[in-house]
């Protein structure tokens, strides 16, 4: 480690502040997919994240920092494995490392630290593309392979002084390239690996707690003053000019996201509002420390309106990417590593370049185009390569008939005890509201009752039925001797227009409904059918039939 005289506390102090604001983004980015994806499948999608921490951290600290921020091997490829285990740490940081201005002066392990928590976060960016679909050994295979043979060389490229791309003049603050245009070029090959969801993209897959998606928004946002302004090492002006501009980039993205959802689809939405804020901070991190705060807005602006548009091109090219990981994150990293080659202010930075916009000619511009070209196809070649090999040896996939249910067959439990019906109030998916035969009239001569009872058996809209609790009264008011309520998936003749998350519209001819089964005295069967219209219940796509039951069968 560095000398204790030539430690600034403040400085160190700063950047393991920032260490941990950064770790606690990956929680933030399980709760924000968590919150996205079906009731039956969250705590798959939290774990994905999660197990990040366990797996990435080992690897960084075994062979990771050694590959990206070891003494360079001589070519501007990786660094040497002098640093295996951090078995010896007497260099410090290089004072000219290129996002720091000045010398360096924290010591070796806050930067290790530092660094480590964005080798986490990386890959897990990639589980809201492939949500559904994953093996946690094969994830977790995938996350140890691809930390070390994708992420750790190229940020050796773009963050180690003698990095090729470095010396070439390509700039990255904080992760635009090494981040997001990496795990989004590792996203195109996963999807290639893992395939499409059953039925997609013919069934909607609504999210379970939006809720739950806000609050991870929120800690994703907070995390990234850390993510942004720490990479300069110090705790100085470029500092406070880095996380200013992280914030009002976000706002701005927000913003120009919810006019362009109002006028495509006449509303907005607070899905829209995260979506187009994390659309911000993805697309201002390669810039936030070389840009000045007008500059930042308006690549924020520029973000909402271009990741916003890119929301469509999954359809395009058919690729299931279930939370819009490509729209969000690669589009935004290569499009803020770009926006750089117009915006760079070197008054800001004195290690920044002016871009076009600023009397630098298009030289960094250029440059940046080299490194997103570049590392996004590094990224995809090899991302595809230890997915195929990983889908090959222990499997990355999982079974079709696992997707729509994974947290019950993965780890046999559910992160939800309060009913199985799409997102609503209950005890259970199938209860009955009383004993047979109560709450109506029971003076009926002995033998009659299978003559009387009826079975109603109906289809509810889920948006029309607020609480199970409620519909159980209404039905026993109106003479139901017992009721059972469950999910369904249904067919439609027509394939009908849904509003889904983050703005835009899909064709389903799939949807998802509420069934019910009533069991029902004669004289009341047209009361129960009158309770079930208000909630959805089509006369025509609704049966009645007589039933009795088995104890009258001898």
């Amino acid at each position: 480690m560095l000398a204790q005289n030539t430690v600034n506390a403040g400085d160190t102090a700063w950047v393991l502040v920032c260490a941990g604001l950064v770790l606690f983004m990956t929680p933030g980015l399980a709760v924000f997919y968590g919150g996205m994806v079906p009731a039956r499948n969250v705590l798959a999608m939290l774990q994905q994240n999660i197990i990040a921490l366990g797996v990435v951290s080992l690897t960084w600290v075994l062979v990771g920092y050694t590959v990206a921020f070891g003494d360079d091997a001589g070519t501007g490829l990786f660094g040497n494995l002098e640093l295996l285990g951090l078995t010896d740490l007497k260099v410090p940081p290089a004072p000219n490392l290129h996002v720091a201005a000045g010398q360096v002066t924290i010591p070796t392990l806050a930067f290790i630290a530092f660094q480590m928590m964005f080798a986490v976060i990386t890959p897990a960016l990639a589980t809201g593309a492939t949500a559904g679909r994953l093996r946690l050994a094969g994830w977790a295979l995938f996350l140890a392979v691809w930390s070390i043979v994708v992420y750790a060389p190229v940020a050796h490229w773009l963050w180690h002084p003698d990095g090729w791309l470095a010396k070439f003049g390509t700039q990255d603050w904080a992760g635009g390239m090494v981040v997001h245009s990496s795990a989004g070029a590792a996203v195109l090959a996963l999807l290639l690996v893992v395939g499409r969801r059953r039925n997609w993209p013919h069934t909607a897959a609504p999210p379970n707690s939006i809720p739950l998606t806000i609050i991870g928004a929120g800690i994703l946002w907070f995390g990234w003053f850390g993510f942004n302004a720490g990479d300069g090492l110090q705790a100085n002006g470029v500092a406070a000019q880095a996380l200013i501009n992280t914030h009002v980039a976000a706002a701005a993205g927000m913003l120009v996201w919810l006019v362009a959802e109002r006028l495509k689809d006449g509303h907005c939405t607070v899905v829209g509002s995260v979506t187009g804020a994390v659309a911000g901070l993805a697309t201002v991190t390669p810039t936030a420390g070389y840009v000045n705060t007008l500059s930042a807005i308006a690549i924020g602006a520029i973000a909402g309106i271009v990741c916003h548009t890119a929301l469509r091109l999954k359809y395009l090219f058919r690729l299931d990417d279930a939370l819009d990981v490509l729209a969000v994150h690669f589009v935004g990293g290569m499009l803020g590593s770009l926006l750089l080659g117009f915006f760079g202010d070197n008054g800001i930075n004195p290690l920044g370049v002016d871009g076009l916009f600023f009397g630098g000619g298009g030289s960094l511009l250029w440059h940046q185009i080299v490194g997103v070209v570049t590392v996004v196809v590094f990224s995809f070649v090899l991302s595809w390569a230890i997915a195929a090999a990983v889908q090959a040896v222990i499997g990355l996939r999982a079974p079709a008939d696992t997707q729509d249910s994974l947290d019950r067959t993965q780890q046999d439990t559910d992160a939800y005890h309060l009913g199985s019906v799409a997102g609503l109030s209950g005890t259970g998916a199938a209860q009955r509201a009383q004993r047979r035969g109560q709450g109506r009239s029971d003076d009926r001569p002995a033998g009659g009752a299978a003559q009387r009872d009826r079975l109603v058996i109906a289809m509810l809209d889920p948006v029309l039925l607020p609480d199970t609790r409620e519909l159980r009264d209404t039905l026993i008011g109106a003479g139901a001797s017992s009721i059972v309520v469950s999910d369904a998936t249904v067919s439609t003749a027509t394939p009908a227009a849904q509003s889904l998350p983050r703005g835009y519209w899909q064709e389903q001819d799939l949807l998802d409904r509420v069934r019910v089964e009533v069991l029902v005295g004669q004289e009341a069967t047209t009361a129960v059918l009158d309770v079930l219209g208000r909630y959805g219940a089509d006369r025509s796509e609704s049966y009645v039939q007589d039933v009795q039951p088995a104890t009258d069968i001898r």
